[in-house]
This record gives C-alpha cells, structure tokens and sequence, in this order.
C-alpha cells in the first residue's frame, strides 16, 4: 500500500521520470522549466501527488516551487496533509487492529462484509499507485476472512509484500497477533 509508491507507475498516472519538468512562473512574468526531484509521483491531473510523495520529496518539490525569501526558519508543522509514510503506518495500523478485533469464528455476514469493505478500501485509498497496487494484490491473493487468524495472517502477508518492495524487513507473520493485539508477551505493552 503506501511507501511503495516511489518504484511504481501505472499508465493512467505518472512519475518524474516521464514528465521530467516542472513549469513555475516568477514575478518577472518570464516561465522557467525546472526538474521535478527524482522518483516524483504525478498524481493523474499531472500535479505532484502529495498523498502518494514521502513529505521529503515533496516538500523538495515546493522548495524548487516558491520565490526566493529570505531564509527565515520555519518550524516543521505537524498538522500538515499526510504524505505517503505517514498514511502508509496510519493505514496498517487501522488495518491490523480491525485484524486484531475481527471475531475469531465470524458470520458468513462478516466474512462478506470484511471482503467488501477491503475491495472498497482499496479503490478509495488516497495514493492512487498504492491504491491500484493493493487492488491488484487483493486479485492475485484473495481476502481471507474465514476467521481472526486467517485475516490476520492475510493482511501480514499482504502488508510483508509492500515490505519486500521497499525493502524493508519482513515482519514474522506467526506474531502478528502478539503485535497487534494481545501484546509483546515481555510485558513492555502492558
């Protein structure tokens, strides 16, 4: 899902490396054409995509935008729009703790509820490249709701995928619940 956005590209979308320049006009009227900075996702209306974009990139991007100004520090602000890691760790943590919470032996009710719910999520994930790769994941490897384990063992599998593009390691999917529901068994959650 997010964070693997930067290798991906879709042919209803676009990265830096297929539209390479960014157009910004200065105050003297006259257009200048900069690149854009390395790996920079496009959202589909050819605009940096500052869900799909780590804040790095994108604030690398507005940096190359803006006016000359005096350097006066500016305090980072923490209630800016999420980029791609921050929605990407909000977006496993919800989905892990539904895992978490899923009943143990649930309804065929829920079973077909969780599924649609993850197909819909899919579709209106806010990166369009994370969107359009877990919805591609979720045909290859369907939904597993016939139980907590069976989900939760899914969606670790699933979530270990984006981990292997990126690079990072693999979690253990055999503790997936002591991770996100009963706690580490040390005692440090409690």
């Amino acid at each position: 899902m997010a964070d693997d956005t930067q290798d991906n590209q879709s042919s209803t979308g676009t990265t830096a490396s297929s539209v390479p320049m960014a157009t910004t006009t200065t105050t003297t009227t006259t257009t200048t054409t900069r690149p854009l900075p390395k790996g920079m996702i496009l959202d589909k209306d050819g605009k940096p995509c500052r869900s799909c974009n780590s804040g790095q990139a994108f604030a690398a991007w507005a940096a190359q935008t803006k006016k000359k100004l005096p350097t006066t520090p500016v305090k980072k602000r923490t209630d800016c729009p999420a980029d791609s890691e921050t929605l990407g760790r909000s977006t496993w943590t919800l989905l892990h703790s539904i895992a978490a919470t899923y009943p143990r032996q649930p309804t065929s009710t829920q079973q077909t509820d969780l599924t649609s719910f993850i197909k819909l999520f899919s579709k209106f994930y806010p990166c369009w490249v994370c969107a359009e790769d877990f919805q591609a994941y979720i045909e290859r490897e369907k939904v597993k709701a016939g139980s907590r384990d069976e989900f939760g063992n899914w969606l670790c599998e699933a979530h270990n995928e984006v981990n292997r593009k990126l690079g990072k390691p693999e979690f253990d999917c055999k503790r997936w619940e002591e991770r996100w529901r009963t706690g580490w068994k040390d005692g440090s959650c409690d």
